[in-house]
């Protein structure tokens, strides 16, 4: 079974969400470690050590995303988890953006894949199963 972390990143508390996404993945046959609300990116890189994880999804509502995950790809290597996939979704930047070049900068920053607002993770799952050598 393959362990992944979940949780919600920044000053963000959208908790039903993140517990959605968490019985989704759980019921899907993956081990998921769920950090909870307002974690930091170390909260998601010590979880995901200490459970041996292969991926990290971070969700985010409130808006800050972009700026509470800056740098996160670089602290995972730096942290020996290069080969841990990322994925990040939900309202991830201020304001109503192109969705295309929001998702430019995430995979820039290093992210494997970025969801939209309004994106529901069962419509993730077939791709996280791919990337995961699950499907």
């Amino acid at each position: 079974m393959k362990t992944v972390v979940i949780g919600v990143i920044g000053a963000d508390v959208h908790a039903v969400g993140n517990k959605i996404i968490h019985h989704v993945l759980e019921e899907a046959g993956f081990h998921v470690v769920n950090i909870g609300v307002l974690s930091t990116q170390e909260d998601f890189i010590h979880a995901a050590i200490e459970t041996n994880a292969v991926a990290i999804l971070v969700s985010s509502l409130y808006g800050h995303g972009e700026m509470d995950c800056l740098y996160f790809k670089q602290k995972c290597v730096e942290a020996g988890l290069n080969h841990v996939k990322l994925y990040v979704g939900g309202n991830i930047v201020v304001g109503k953006q192109d969705f295309k070049a929001v998702e430019a900068r995430f995979k820039k920053m290093g992210f494997d894949r970025v969801y939209p607002p309004g994106a529901n993770i069962e419509s993730a799952l077939a791709e996280i199963k791919a990337d995961l050598g699950m499907a």
